[in-house]
């Protein structure tokens, strides 16, 4: 039956659409604004992820921008849009039926009052009630506390339900009546997930659909896809990636009976280790003289020490000496004057002056700053940068020799332990959990070293270097060198350690070695055993000297930090090691499910042979992560393990074959792979390339790419996928965008004039037919997908024709000079142009929009996004771009990363007033006019200056009233509370000039 013929029982939302040929959903519309929240919010939820807690990979896509890509991808695109995408929502559980479904905590009862009327405080609260103390009555049923969280949840707004809310992926889907709709709409007869996957699959494909990634990463796409019911494929270059990929989809996915197993296998080999550590005593302290006990250390802190060149004096380094900031705990330098060097006090509960000085350490702003005769030395003049034969710098650093686990005497650099943090053992069965370690009951305390400690130190490099060649040769302890790389050059430039193994301190090594040991011992193989080698990854990364002691800022304990806290190899001056109990935290903690098999290789995407209906890939484009070089350090432990376990796969990175930069070999190796895909899937078949750049340039090559892979962008979408770091440290790339692509059918051939027409038709359409499709109570897209539609749109047209002035292969191997675009740059920069000029701000007509100047309109459209909550200087930047506008900062009142945001009227003053361009604008004096009447609070000292001041001010008063009229409106926006003086004058001063106009 058609769409237009069939209803069921009355309910215009029980009835069947009529697909629009083969084009999916995703290819007409995605409700970017949730999955954008959604995926922020999961990313939010850090090592409470489904997939982290198998170990470090760079860059995992949401499961739910995953689930919502694919599923975006089989639902069909009808003659009903909005009908399209509700159900798209109630199978994602993004509709508010579906966010009752996940309500997982109760809103407090000071929010319910906040939230319900007047009549409902009265009759449920308790008397005396109020905004910040309210209390439910007594004796209220279940029903109609329900009824109140009801209530209350569905006035939120998307963002705020989530607080109370599951993630999509932790429920089991829609309920049985949105099922109902569901498969009214469609056709279907499912009554989960899979079974749906395999409805739509066979219609678009003849079978269940297979879906792959070829840059599979941490896994999040093929795992996904499995969960969802699609036969997954993932592939990656790099053995770490794939050996993450499996462990998602066979141990995290292999249900509750494998994650027990798992579970009990790692604490087996993990219970063996600390049998043999206590053998040997290097952890335990001599018994207490007054109670006997013995503590039992958790962290070891360690920094190093060089000589100052001025006085000779031996100096331990590190940038603050303060170790624990909730209890005040300090390391203070004690000066032993014959032996010119310092020895360390711990000092507990320091008094405010100690710990104040404790901030300032020995090295600052890459110099040493020697306490004994003050003198400040540039670091690269201690190392003797310049002067030597060693590293990229020729400096004068010894080259460490497979052998050395500790610095050399005569060493630049030398190595001191400071600090033990020791745990009561009494206290160890007490924690609620293992990562518990914040637990109230728990009594440690931090001692500098004793001799008796230096003697346990003594053992354990002793310890380890019996077991050094065994180990080494048997691969329980790295043994390859460091390969020199953009990332792997700085530990070999800045200390002279040229194997992984220095990276790890003896004691470190020692621990890792019996981890890894026990772990080849169990002969354990499938989940149990590869989630074995996980963990011995795991260490690697928690326990190295690479681990940054974090002091507890904020009221914490303090704690070791991971070596990938960033995304380099940098070294440190001092850092922290784990004793074993600190290492109880780095087992597995998974999440189980389950997930359909999977099939997982190794292999170069440009020769992939398995076929899939879809492809979804998250490419290393032009990205600044090095992971064929970083993730060596994981390998380095890996290599006879993942040869055990999986004999068929190599073990190295294949650093000369990973696809990474920018240059021409790059863009031929992804030309090769995606043409490679391309040729691995059907005719129906379908691609997702996500990307994360807004850089016409970057769009220009990628355009490029794709052209000559045979594929043709049909749609695309921007999701913000990135938390980003804390507020003020950088500007980050926030934004995922979703390229749909298809098979190029006959390209038709065109001119670059008529390819420029084609794109300004094109975007136009594009921007109109999703505002047509916004909502402005429940937007669907933000300010950054309108201009991302531009780059979009702009592709359509481009990969869709075969255009006669352009010459692809040409193209992508000349190398540009700095500054000089390519043809199909500067189509690109018209099409974001083109989106500028015809996003007109709401609240401005059309005619005075077309005759405002870039600046003006730069700043008008700029009041716009600030007010919707945009403060990405990038997207400024982009703004900018859009407008032809080449300095603008003039505009800015802050420059801070995600704190951008324009100057007000009064924050202008007189700035830049009459100095040409925009400073003789109507929107310029128009502000000048505001200011004045703010300051005053009188509109006759506005309305002089813009009559002495305006050029033609009779001709161009409707216009000015028109500007003003739009800065009043700003006082309704909260957001903008620093506007709202300067607007409120703004409509005073509107006022006065349309009394004037009308009584003219």
């Amino acid at each position: 039956m058609t769409g237009t013929s069939h209803q069921t029982a009355g309910d215009p939302a029980l009835r069947r659409a009529t697909p629009i040929g083969d084009t999916c959903f995703i290819e007409t519309q995605f409700p970017v604004s949730k999955m954008s929240i959604e995926s922020y919010t999961e990313r939010k939820a850090v090592a409470g992820q489904t997939l982290t807690g198998l170990g470090k990979w760079w860059g995992r896509k949401p499961l739910v921008l995953c689930r919502a890509t694919i599923l975006g991808l089989l639902l069909p695109a009808t003659d009903d849009p909005q009908m399209d995408r509700e159900v798209f929502l109630r199978l994602m559980t993004m509709d508010d039926g579906g966010m009752l479904r996940r309500k997982s905590s109760n809103i407090p009862a000071k929010e319910l009052y906040r939230r319900l009327s007047q009549q409902q405080r009265d009759d449920y609260f308790e008397d005396g009630s109020s905004d910040e103390q309210a209390k439910l009555r007594r004796g209220l049923s279940s029903d109609v506390k329900e009824s109140l969280q009801r209530e209350a949840f569905l006035s939120m707004a998307y963002d705020e339900r989530l607080n109370y809310c599951a993630r999509p992926e932790q429920i089991d889907g829609p309920s049985a009546s949105s099922w109902k709709v569901i498969n009214a709409h469609l056709g279907t007869a499912a009554s989960s997930l899979p079974e749906l996957v395999a409805e739509l699959g066979r219609r678009r494909f003849g079978r269940v659909p297979r879906v792959g990634d070829s840059f599979c990463g941490g896994g999040s796409i093929p795992f996904e896809a499995a969960r969802i019911g699609c036969e997954a494929y993932g592939s990656d270059l790099n053995p770490v990636a794939a050996l993450l990929t499996w462990a998602a989809l066979n141990i995290v996915g292999g249900g509750e009976e494998v994650a027990k197993e798992v579970q009990r296998a790692q604490r087996e080999v993990y219970d063996a280790v600390d049998r043999q550590i206590t053998e040997w005593g290097i952890e335990h302290s001599e018994p207490d003289p007054v109670t006997g006990t013995r503590w039992r250390a958790d962290a070891y802190l360690y920094c190093t020490e060089c000589t100052c060149p001025e006085c000779g004096w031996r100096v331990p380094m590190a940038p603050s000496w303060v170790i624990a900031e909730k209890t005040k705990v300090i390391a203070r330098l004690v000066r032993d004057e014959p032996r010119k060097r310092f020895d360390f006090e711990i000092v507990e509960s320091a008094t405010t002056a100690e710990f104040a000085a404790a901030k300032s350490g020995t090295v600052a702003n890459a110099e040493l700053l020697c306490p004994h005769c003050k003198e400040r030395t540039p670091i690269k003049v201690i190392r003797g940068d310049g002067r030597g034969d060693f590293g990229d710098s020729k400096s004068l650093l010894r080259g460490w020799d497979n052998r050395d686990v500790v610095p050399r005497e005569g060493d630049i650099f030398g190595e001191r332990l400071y600090c033990i943090r020791w745990t009561r053992p009494s206290d160890l069965t007490s924690r609620k959990s293992p990562t518990d370690s914040d637990h109230p009951a728990t009594t440690r305390r931090y001692r500098a070293p004793t001799a008796a400690d230096l003697q346990r130190e003594a053992k354990v490099l002793s310890l380890l270097m019996k077991r050094f060649d065994v180990w080494q040769s048997s691969g329980f302890i790295p043994s390859r060198m460091i390969e020199p790389g953009a990332k792997t050059n700085e530990p070999i430039r800045t200390r002279g350690w040229t194997h992984w193994h220095h990276l790890y301190t003896p004691r470190q090594l020692l621990v890792g070695g019996l981890f890894s040991e026990f772990t080849w011992g169990s002969g354990l193989i499938g989940p149990s055993g590869v989630a074995l080698v996980l963990l011995v990854g795991r260490l690697a990364n928690w326990n190295s000297r690479l681990c940054r002691w974090q002091s507890g800022q904020g009221g914490g304990i303090g704690g070791g930090k991971d070596t990938f806290s960033n995304q380099a190899l940098n070294t440190l001056w001092n850092y922290a090691a784990r004793g074993h109990i600190g290492l109880e935290s780095t087992l597995l903690l998974l999440v189980s499910t389950e997930a359909r098999s999977g099939r997982v290789t190794v292999n170069d995407g440009r020769v992939v042979q398995d076929n899939c209906d879809i492809w979804i890939t998250d490419p290393p484009y032009a990205d600044a992560i090095c992971y064929d070089e970083i993730s060596e350090l994981f390998l380095c432990w890996y290599d006879a393990h993942i040869r055990r376990l999986f004999p068929d796969w190599y073990t190295d990175a294949r650093r000369a074959l990973a696809v990474s930069g920018a240059d021409e070999v790059f863009a031929k190796s992804m030309v090769d792979c995606y043409r490679q895909l391309s040729a691995q899937m059907p005719a129906k078949g379908i691609q997702v390339v996500m990307f994360t750049h807004q850089d016409a340039g970057v769009w220009a090559d990628l355009a490029l790419i794709l052209w000559a892979a045979g594929l043709a962008v049909t749609a695309a979408w921007c999701v913000a996928t990135e938390t980003g770091p804390a507020v003020g440290e950088g500007n980050y790339v926030q934004g995922t965008v979703l390229l749909v692509l298809r098979k190029h059918t006959e390209a038709q051939a065109a001119f670059l004039d008529e390819v420029y027409q084609e794109v300004e038709s094109e975007v136009r359409r594009q921007l109109d037919s999703m505002r047509d499709l916004d909502d402005a109570k429940d937007p669907n897209f933000s300010d950054t997908d309108y201009q991302l539609a531009a780059y979009a749109a702009a592709l359509r047209v481009l990969t869709s024709k075969q255009i006669e002035d352009i010459d692809v292969a040409f193209e992508l191997g000349r190398t540009r000079r700095k500054g000089q675009k390519s043809k199909v740059e500067e189509i690109i920069d018209k099409a974001v142009k083109i989106a500028c000029d015809h996003l007109v701000p709401a609240g401005i007509e059309s005619h005075l929009w077309k005759s405002l100047s870039a600046l003006e309109r730069l700043y008008i459209k700029g009041l716009e996004i600030e007010g919707h909550g945009e403060h990405r200087s990038g997207v400024y930047q982009e703004l900018a771009r859009g407008f032809g506008v080449g300095e603008y900062k003039f505009m800015l009142a802050s420059t801070k990363a995600n704190e951008t945001r324009l100057r007000t009227a009064s924050e202008f003053g007189r700035r830049d007033l009459g100095d040409g361009g925009f400073g003789q604008s109507l929107v310029r004096h128009a502000l000048f006019a505001v200011c004045e009447t703010a300051q005053s609070q009188r509109t006759s000292d506005g309305i002089t200056w813009l009559k002495t001041e305006v050029a033609e001010y009779r001709n161009g008063r409707q216009r000015l009233i028109e500007i003003l009229e739009y800065l009043a409106g700003i006082a309704n926006n909260a957001s903008m509370s620093h506007w709202h003086g300067d607007a409120h004058a703004a409509g005073l001063l509107a006022g006065a000039l349309r009394n004037r106009l009308d009584n003219v």
